[in-house]
């Protein structure tokens, strides 16, 4: 017997009801550790509400984790966010010299990203990700033995892709993409135990392909096509990281981007229309149901066309 439409919609939005309130009975605990990419370092996203999240190296950065932040408490659910970020390095670097400060205390997840091809030296070997997130996880289970280790698949840099010195000159953004996915994917697959991939830089391709952003940024660009780039066509735009947020929204806590709706207050207070927040998040919810990392429905979260100012939680102890 098939279930009446409207009440199945009803059975799907209780059940999902019933997991917010369950999700947010206790504050989880989440740590971000990774570099510029993370930190948001050429866009507004920088120092974007840094009141709202715990920057352990004290540099006042909100970033990407700013953005998470944000998203899970529009959604009703209780993260404590923090954020250890330095400019230019991997994670390799993170275990020599901030162990102290990866165990000051045991996280529930930690997301981790880390240098944009790979290895500095050695651009495109995976060789060291998959070692180093290998040692990473044995630190810090060393502190919880049960903490969520999450991956972050980075975006192919235009500058490495365009210019006659890059590392990936006279090959395609596809490439660069499924280079560094593919090297995360490795470093997951050989890990013990970890969660998942965060694929923003397939996302990135998606809206690229989607004809929603430029795919060269050195070219000129049609008025409706966003720059995911910033200037130095390295780093990430307003819209870049925004879009990397959503998919590390999705993937941790496996509620679709688009529940968020095109009114959500981030994408406002960083001068995005509601047509580019839909499409961005519309973007990162096809990729992660690709990826099979999300529920396939979408919570009507508010009526609202008119976007809000965020929330303002207290600053995390």
């Amino acid at each position: 017997m098939r279930l009446n439409s409207k009440f199945h919609r009803f059975l799907i939005f209780i059940c999902i009801s019933m997991l917010l309130v369950f999700q947010s009975a206790k504050a989880e605990k989440i740590l971000f550790v990774g570099n510029s990419f993370t930190f948001g370092y050429g866009s507004e996203v920088q120092f974007y509400r840094a009141d709202t999240v715990n920057d352990l190296n004290h540099n006042g950065f909100g970033g990407v984790p700013a953005l998470f932040k944000s998203f899970t408490t529009k959604m009703g659910l209780t993260y404590d966010v923090a954020l250890e970020t330095e400019p230019g390095i991997g994670i390799d670097w993170h275990l020599k010299h901030k162990p102290e400060v990866l165990q000051q205390q045991a996280w529930d997840t930690v997301v981790l990203q880390s240098y944009s091809t790979l290895d500095i030296k050695h651009p495109g070997d995976p060789t060291l990700l998959v070692d180093s997130v290998k040692e990473m996880t044995q630190l810090l289970r060393q502190k919880n033995p049960h903490v969520q280790i999450d991956l972050v698949a980075t975006w192919p840099r235009a500058d490495l892709i365009y210019q006659a010195n890059g590392a990936w000159y006279g090959r395609s953004l596809e490439t660069m993409t499924q280079d560094i996915q593919t090297g995360y994917e490795k470093a997951l697959k050989e890990g013990s135990n970890l969660h998942a991939v965060a694929p923003v830089g397939l996302a990135w391709l998606k809206a690229i392909h989607d004809g929603i952003a430029v795919a060269n940024p050195y070219q000129a660009k049609s008025a409706e096509q966003i720059d995911l780039w910033t200037f130095d066509h390295y780093h990430a735009s307003n819209y870049g990281y925004y879009l990397e947020a959503l998919v590390i929204f999705g993937t941790i806590t496996g509620i679709d981007p688009q529940a968020l709706g095109e009114a959500e207050c981030s994408g406002d207070e960083l001068g995005m229309s509601r047509s580019q927040v839909k499409a961005l998040q519309k973007v990162a919810s096809e990729q992660l149901l690709k990826e099979g990392k999300l529920q396939q429905y979408v919570i009507a979260t508010s009526h609202s066309r008119l976007a809000t100012r965020c929330d303002a939680p207290a600053k995390p102890k």
